[in-house]
C-alpha cells in the first residue's frame, strides 16, 4: 500500500480522514455511522467499513439523497483511497456471508465484522486514516464465529502490539469532563490487587502523554480518586491510598506531571474541582463512569489511550431491539461526538 500523496496529507490536516467501522450489522451501527458521517461530511472525510450493499440499502432508507461510493478491499490495498467528492461517502466493502436481518444476530457474519476492524487498523498504521471511530460490536457473535474476542480495547491493543492501554470516556455539559480508569472490566474483589505502583504509574504516563500529544494540552492536570470510601480516611478505611496511590502520585510529580489526589470519589465530581482539571483518573469502572454517563449518556465518547493510533467510539451498545424496529429509532448523537473528538485529536496530533 502506498503512502498518502502530499495533497491528501494537506487535506487531512483540514478535513481529517476517519475510518468508521460500522460494527454489528444487525444492530444500529450501520444507521448511526451513515447518519453521523453524512451530517459531518463538510468537517471530516469519513470512510465507512462494512457490507457495501447493506450500507447502500440503509442509506437509501434513511434519505435518498445520501450518496455512497464503494471500493473493494483489494482496490484499497492496491491504490489507496480514491478522491471522491465531498458530497459522497466512501465505503470499503467488507461483505458479510449471510443476509442481514436487523435485530437478529448471525455468527456466520462474525468474521466479516472483525475484518472491517482489521482493515481500519491496517489503514491507520499505514497513515491512510488519521483516526478510527468504531460503532458497537456484539462480542458474542465474534466468539460464536470461533474467534476469541473480549472487546475493541483489548483487540486493538493486541493488533498494535501495545502492552497497556487506558480507557477514557469524555462528554457531558462540562467541556473538560474526562474520566479515565485505572482498571476496567474486573470483578470488584480483584481491583485492589490490580492497583500497583507500576501499573498506576504507567496509566498516569499514558494519560499525560495522550492529553498532551493527541489533545494538544501542553500541561495536563490530572485529578486522582482514592480507592476506598473517604480516600481511606488516613488508613482507617484501607491502606491502598497510603501504600500505593500517594507514592505513585509523588513519583509522577517528580517526573514533572501535574497530578493531585487522592480525592474521595463521592465529592470530587464538582464544578469547583473539574474546572481546573483535564482528566479524572478513577480506580475502577463503576467508581467513575456512572457520573460521566449520567451527565452525558447518548452524547459521550469512549477513547482508547496509549495506542499508536487514534481510536474513539460511542458510549453505548448494539441496541438490537431498536434496530429490529426499523430505521429512525436510533440516536446518533454519540457517534457525532465520537467523530468530532477523533477529528479534534487528529488535528492536534497533525499539528505537532
Amino acid at each position: 500500500m502506498s503512502d498518502l500523496p502530499s495533497a491528501t496529507r494537506s487535506e487531512s490536516r483540514q478535513r481529517p480522514t476517519l475510518a468508521i467501522t460500522c460494527g454489528e450489522p444487525a444492530g444500529i451501527g450501520p444507521e448511526i455511522s451513515i447518519r453521523a458521517a453524512w451530517e459531518l461530511r463538510a468537517e471530516v472525510r469519513s470512510v465507512l467499513l462494512g457490507d457495501a450493499a447493506y450500507l447502500a440499502q440503509t442509506a437509501h432508507g434513511l434519505d435518498a439523497s445520501i450518496a455512497l461510493s464503494a471500493i473493494s478491499l483489494q482496490a484499497f490495498r492496491n491504490t489507496g483511497l480514491p478522491d471522491f467528492p465531498q458530497d459522497r461517502l466512501t465505503v470499503i466493502d467488507c461483505p458479510v456471508n449471510e443476509p442481514i436481518v436487523p435485530g437478529v444476530l448471525d455468527a456466520r457474519n462474525g468474521r466479516a465484522v472483525l475484518q472491517a476492524l482489521d482493515i481500519a487498523v491496517e489503514g491507520a498504521l499505514k497513515k491512510h486514516f488519521d483516526a478510527i471511530v468504531t460503532a458497537p460490536l456484539q462480542k458474542s457473535t465474534i466468539n460464536d464465529a470461533g474467534v476469541p474476542f473480549t472487546g475493541h480495547t483489548e483487540y486493538l491493543a493486541e493488533r498494535t502490539a501495545t502492552p497497556q492501554v487506558v480507557m477514557m470516556l469524555a462528554g457531558g455539559e462540562h467541556p473538560h469532563l474526562r474520566v479515565a480508569l485505572a482498571t476496567t472490566h474486573l470483578a470488584l474483589k480483584d481491583v485492589p490487587a490490580a492497583i500497583t505502583f507500576d501499573s498506576l504509574s504507567r496509566t498516569l504516563d499514558i494519560i499525560h502523554a495522550d492529553l498532551r500529544d493527541k489533545f494538544g494540552i501542553a500541561k495536563p492536570r490530572i485529578l486522582v480518586t482514592g480507592l476506598n470510601p473517604h480516600a481511606g480516611e488516613n488508613g482507617y478505611l484501607g491502606r491502598e491510598e497510603i501504600d500505593v496511590i500517594i507514592p505513585t502520585l509523588d513519583a509522577a510529580k517528580a517526573r514533572g506531571m501535574d497530578v493531585a489526589g487522592p480525592y474521595p470519589a463521592d465529592t470530587l465530581f464538582q464544578q469547583k474541582y473539574l474546572e481546573h482539571a483535564d482528566c479524572v483518573l478513577a480506580m475502577y469502572h463503576d467508581q467513575g463512569l456512572p457520573v460521566l454517563k449520567f451527565a452525558s449518556f447518548g452524547q459521550g465518547v469512549n477513547i482508547t489511550l496509549g495506542l499508536p493510533i487514534i481510536r474513539t467510539s460511542v458510549d453505548h451498545g448494539t441496541a438490537l431491539d431498536l434496530a429490529a424496529k426499523g430505521l429512525g429509532e436510533a440516536d446518533h448523537g454519540s457517534m457525532i461526538e465520537a467523530i468530532r473528538t477523533a477529528a479534534l485529536m487528529a488535528r492536534a496530533k497533525n499539528s505537532l
